[in-house]
């Protein structure tokens, strides 16, 4: 089942259980309310596998064939293909292609195919006019996050970043304090954040790559994915990025706020280290400031999802990079050379590759064919360097030859001196000259 199916059992069984109403499940799945009470009476009468999808595992029956993609990607191509401003459009190119090519493609087909492969992408426009948000309706829904680089310590340690949460719902907050905005501080953040209260709907932050993948990255055709977002979407977290820091208001006013009255509290209690910052924070700050501030949600429904085990989680708050897999089983990972042994494989790896896991303690695995293979890091050979001369060896000697050098001379003097040196030792290939 895919991870929309397992989402969708997950909901109706929190509707069997009492836990959600029916309406809340239309939204949670956003699905129309009689498409909800579909979905209910499949799962009443044949249980999970009803949410499946009937063609799952087979091909459509209304697919194009793959030779006649091959020819219109093709022309398009060749002939309607350039850069942004003279590349046509999916409507306009299914017009050309009927007109002039004798190929009929309808527009929707033809512009899922040129997104695929890169041919064209979406141009949407700017409005003039923010218009304000209203808060989400239900805890959970929707979690801001950001980070606020600040000299929290006031020189009594490093400068630091503090990634912090927001509920958009009620106003509750989560932070921890670090050195970075890398992907394990936002990792770190959305664990706690999990361990206490679930797994969040959606998270609202900026376009950094730590996040999602820049505009300018998209526009190649495949969206990559960073580490962050292949993690929630392990969790089935959406990402949503914010354009503009009035999008996201809510996260950067409780920096604001921060800056004003965290920076007084550590000052007073005298921290100089982020581990004793992030102790403070847990243990009293944060229960302080939520007490004082976070307001009830319009709605009492809590959007959360389940809390996923301390294996489970594991398994998703990890790095994950494909490495080539060399003949002799060897793959290069950040300078390092492992030599993997794949256990029972008769063959070579042809042009295969390996997963290489690393997570935040420094621990590595290493998958091959979704099975773990043990491995041991080789020994770089020595490189012979060049010895280095002395700096009197290395100078360089300049001579200048004697004033009475025949290259000081004039040419009238040197043309008895190149007739004397023809006559005695006659070169092949140098022209000589007779005396006067």
């Amino acid at each position: 089942m895919s991870r929309r199916e397992l989402e969708r059992v997950e909901v109706m069984g929190r509707v069997r259980s009492g836990d959600l109403k029916l309406s809340d499940a239309a939204i949670m799945l956003e699905l129309s309310y009689r498409q909800t009470k579909r979905l209910w009476r499949r799962y009443r009468q044949v249980g999970s596998q009803g949410l499946k999808h009937g063609n799952a595992g087979r091909p459509s029956n209304r697919s194009k064939p793959l030779k006649l993609r091959r020819r219109v990607l093709n022309l398009i191509r060749e002939k309607y293909s350039g850069s942004e401003e003279e590349r046509f459009g999916p409507t306009l190119a299914a017009e050309h292609l009927a007109e002039e090519d004798g190929v009929l493609v309808d527009h929707d087909t033809l512009r899922l195919w040129m997104l695929q492969e890169g041919l064209w992408s979406r141009q949407r426009k700017r409005k003039r006019h923010r218009q304000r948000r209203e808060r989400r309706s239900h805890f959970g829904e929707l979690v801001q996050l950001d980070g606020s680089f600040h000299d929290w310590l006031e020189g009594r340690g490093p400068r630091g970043c503090l990634m912090d949460m927001v509920d958009d719902a009620t106003s509750r907050i989560e932070a921890r304090l670090g050195k970075e905005e890398t992907i394990w501080a936002a990792a770190d953040v959305l664990q706690v954040w999990i361990g206490k209260y679930g797994v969040p709907g959606a998270l609202y932050t900026d376009w950094k790559n730590v996040y999602k993948a820049t505009p300018a990255e998209q526009l190649q055709g495949k969206v990559p994915v960073t580490q962050f977002g292949r993690m929630c979407q392990k969790l089935g977290i959406r990402i949503i990025a914010a354009s503009s820091p009035q999008a996201k208001g809510r996260v950067e006013r409780t920096h604001g706020v921060h800056q004003d009255r965290l920076i007084k509290k550590l000052r007073r209690k005298k921290i100089a280290s982020y581990e004793a910052a992030n102790e403070y924070l847990e243990k009293q700050y944060l229960p302080e400031h939520n007490r004082r501030f976070v307001r009830a949600a319009a709605k009492a429904e809590n959007y959360h999802g389940r809390k996923p085990t301390a294996r489970e989680l594991r398994e998703i708050f990890r790095l994950e990079t494909e490495r080539r897999i060399s003949n002799d089983w060897v793959i290069r990972h950040e300078g390092r050379s492992l030599q993997l042994k794949p256990g029972q494989q008769r063959y070579r790896p042809t042009q295969s590759k390996a997963l290489v896991c690393e997570w935040e303690d420094g621990a590595i695995a290493v998958y091959y064919r979704g099975e773990r293979v043990a491995f041991t890091e080789l020994k770089e050979p020595i490189r012979k360097t060049s010895q280095l001369l002395p700096p009197a060896a290395r100078a360089i000697v300049v001579r200048k030859p004697k004033k009475d050098h025949p290259w000081r001379q004039g040419w009238q003097k040197m043309r008895p001196w190149f007739s004397n040196q023809a006559i005695a030792a006659p070169l092949v290939g140098i022209r000589t000259y007779a005396s006067p």
